[in-house]
């Protein structure tokens, strides 16, 4: 049977099928992903209640956002739930998959018990996190006024000092298993044959981790670190459902601030500029972060 070493160009029989078959995917992704993003700076440059005629205000809504000191309180608030999820969910994630991968007993067991707050609704987990945190009869107030640390109950959703990390725990929560699994399939795929050769070689179980499981997760950690970056900007709903951005914006986020303006304050010029402004800095952040990674990995490559 010959070879076809004239195969057909894209635009030919097949690229047209290729196309009908992409078509719907593609019309919903430029629907709902692409065209928001030119008409939200179009709705930047307006005052509109979202059913009023609107009124075309130019750049005054930028000149107010950069002066707003909620828009920049939520901005830290962001900053600090992109550090601490990187730093707790990936880490926790690694360990979680080696130790599910290193074959220990009742494996299935603890992988359906781990996964399991990836797959409950985030108001289903606001409801069970409220229940926990409530300061008179809450579980974890309860549990240390029985270890007595009395000295450490706290009303942990209504002090504003510390309502943004009891939220940020909730979520660490939820979201961790994700990255479980993520690094449980890429450990899958590291041939057994480099631990082997390593053990041959006298190295510690410990060193090898460092030595092989570690840099050849490496790609798998700079796609989690990006997925855990643009999803801390961009959080909504677990903030929403236990604190509401509060109590006097302590918990504000971006997003639940764009959320307020925009359908509680009814100002949806104002709402896409917070809108046009997230997706900037997370755009930003990104292409910065795959930048980063990017000669990581070169230079780790070269070496």
């Amino acid at each position: 049977m010959k070879a076809n070493l004239n195969p057909q160009p894209w635009y030919g029989r097949t690229g047209f099928i290729v196309f009908l078959f992409l078509a719907p995917a593609l019309f919903f992704f430029t629907l709902y992903i692409i065209a928001p993003i030119p008409v939200s700076f179009f709705y930047s440059l307006h005052n509109w209640d979202g059913i009023s005629q609107r009124t075309f205000v130019g750049l005054r809504n930028w000149a107010e956002l950069i002066k707003d000191p909620v828009f920049w309180r939520a901005l830290r608030n962001n900053v600090i739930l992109v550090v601490i999820s990187i730093a707790v969910q990936l880490p926790l994630g690694i360990i979680l998959a080696v130790l599910l991968t290193s074959g220990l007993r009742f494996t299935r067991l603890l992988k359906t018990v781990y996964f399991m707050p990836y797959l409950m609704s985030s108001v289903a987990i606001g409801m069970l996190w409220r229940y926990i945190y409530e300061p008179n009869f809450g579980l974890l107030n309860m549990f240390l006024e029985a270890i007595g640390k009395y000295h450490w109950i706290q009303d942990w959703l209504g002090d504003p000092k510390i309502v943004l990390y009891s939220v940020i725990n909730a979520i660490n929560w939820q979201f961790t298993p994700f990255y479980m699994i993520l690094f449980m399939a890429a450990l899958v795929g590291i041939p057994d044959e480099l631990y082997e050769a390593a053990r041959i070689d006298g190295a510690s179980g410990w060193k090898a981790f460092w030595q092989i499981t570690l840099p050849l997760l490496w790609p798998t950690v700079a796609n989690g670190a990006i997925l855990s970056l643009t999803g801390s900007l961009k959080y909504f709903d677990l903030i929403h459902v236990l604190s509401g951005g509060g109590p006097n914006h302590a918990s504000e986020l971006l997003a639940t601030y764009m959320y307020k303006r925009s359908f509680q304050h009814f100002r949806m010029g104002y709402g896409s500029t917070i809108a046009v402004a997230l997706f900037t800095i997370g755009f930003i952040l990104s292409m910065i972060f795959i930048q980063v990674t990017r000669r990581r990995e070169y230079q780790g490559g070269t070496t």
